[in-house]
């Protein structure tokens, strides 16, 4: 028998909302997270639009001295975990004043995805290396840059002595990390996991790597909330967002045991490798079929119990068509029953972070029984034939949500969640 894991809690940092409520409204209103890019200047290139977090107080929910000390992407997932522990009632203060979790610390984990660290530190250093020499780099480049920096930070903050690891597959990070934290309350190692993804990689550099990548949407610099359009006709690349999504997680006897307000049950959880290409997926879609299959088989539901499917979605030319089959591949023909969409339509594509928004998505999807739309449909591609809730959010009853997350080297990650029941 599998030990029932149930959510508890939920935060987020992202380009439509810094705040679970903030982002469910977004998601409702099919708003745009896109603008022009403010964070540096765009003159020498040709993408100028991004998914940027805005008003961002990295000393609002962390202690100012303790934020200096962090990278950008760990300061969005110390802030949404907090939102997360909060909202869960983990949170108690010690004696002197500060924050701790109040489950046993030596039961209490930690699993973020992170594709890529502190890329900021990385850029900043490396001129100064470049332009000044060694002795005039960042004193803590190594610590601030590296990927295992949020988890490490969390662990510290809240007094945590679980384990605390960092999840590295790519743009499936975030979805790979909420599994492997499923997987460590399920074998009884955790009682609790803070869990989920952050990315912050809008600087001069991600932005100049995914643009000679040709990986990025060019054609509307002058109309950004427009750049992203997953299965639509005239997609041309994805546009690079960043934030973080973090959930907190526990076994149901822990949960009732302390009364806590159970939001969904994590039901199931699937991987794959396509052992095909290292940037673009297997085009007859196998692999990432699997990884649903997988999903649906340890959640011990079929097919048709699923209501909603929330899309990798990048919008672009490859991965579109390339999911469908996927979602065709696992579904069968209950795939055109199904509401699948895309929120990278609003959020753009937060890579490792995309993973956390999305869970999410579907449990506020299965909460309030709406399927979030995939804005800027307006001309179906002929190969993406499924029904994607085109621009404009649809109500009906979501009993189970699955979420799909596809990373560089053919990883593939997949969840899925369901209306909690106590029975």
């Amino acid at each position: 028998m599998k030990r029932k894991v149930v959510v508890t809690g939920m935060g987020v940092i992202s380009p439509i909302g810094n705040t679970i409520e903030d982002f469910k409204n977004s998601l409702i209103a099919g708003k745009s997270g896109i603008s022009k890019i403010c964070s540096f200047d765009t003159t020498d290139f040709d993408v100028k639009i991004a998914g940027e977090i805005k008003d961002f107080d990295p000393g609002s929910r962390i202690d100012k001295k303790e934020a200096r000390k962090m990278a950008r992407f760990t300061q969005f997932a110390v802030d949404a975990a907090d939102q997360a522990l909060e909202q869960a009632g983990l949170i108690v203060k010690d004696q002197e004043g500060r924050k701790r979790i109040s489950s046993d610390p030596e039961k209490t984990g930690i699993v973020l995805g992170n594709g890529i660290g502190g890329w900021e530190i990385v850029s900043e250093s490396f001129k100064k290396l470049y332009y000044q020499g060694p002795k005039r780099m960042l004193p803590l480049t190594i610590p601030l840059m590296i990927g295992n920096e949020a988890a490490g930070n969390l662990s510290m903050i809240y007094g945590t002595n679980g384990p605390a690891f960092t999840q590295v597959t790519a743009c499936a990070s975030g979805t790979d990390a909420l599994g492997q934290a499923l997987d460590l309350i399920r074998c009884g190692r955790c009682e609790v996991m803070i869990a989920g993804g952050t990315e912050a990689c809008i600087t001069p550099f991600g932005v100049g790597g995914f643009q000679m990548l040709k990986a990025l949407s060019v054609k509307h610099n002058d109309e950004p909330e427009k750049a992203s359009r997953p299965f639509d006709k005239d997609r041309d690349g994805f546009v690079l967002g960043e934030g973080a999504g973090i959930l907190i997680l526990e076994s149901e006897e822990h949960a009732k045991k302390r009364g806590a307000a159970i939001l969904a049950e994590f039901a199931g959880y699937g991987a794959s490798a396509d052992a095909y290409h290292i940037t673009s997926p297997d085009p007859d879609g196998k692999g990432g079929g699997l990884a649903i299959t997988g999903a649906i088989r340890d959640a011990e539901l079929k097919p048709e119990d699923i209501q909603y499917y929330n899309a990798h979605g990048t919008s672009t030319e490859i991965n579109d068509p390339t999911e469908t089959k996927m979602i065709k591949n696992a579904f069968g023909d209950h795939a055109y029953k199904l509401k699948v969409s895309s929120i990278k339509s609003m959020t753009g594509h937060c890579v490792a972070g995309s993973g956390g928004m999305e869970a999410i998505a579907c449990i506020l999807a299965i909460r309030q029984d709406f399927f979030p739309p995939t804005i800027n449909l307006d001309k179906n591609d002929p190969v993406c034939d499924l029904d994607y809730v085109p621009n404009t959010v649809q109500y009906g009853t979501v009993n189970a949500a699955a979420s799909g997350s596809l990373g560089f080297g053919g990883h593939n990650g997949v969840v899925i969640f369901k209306k909690y029941n106590s029975q």
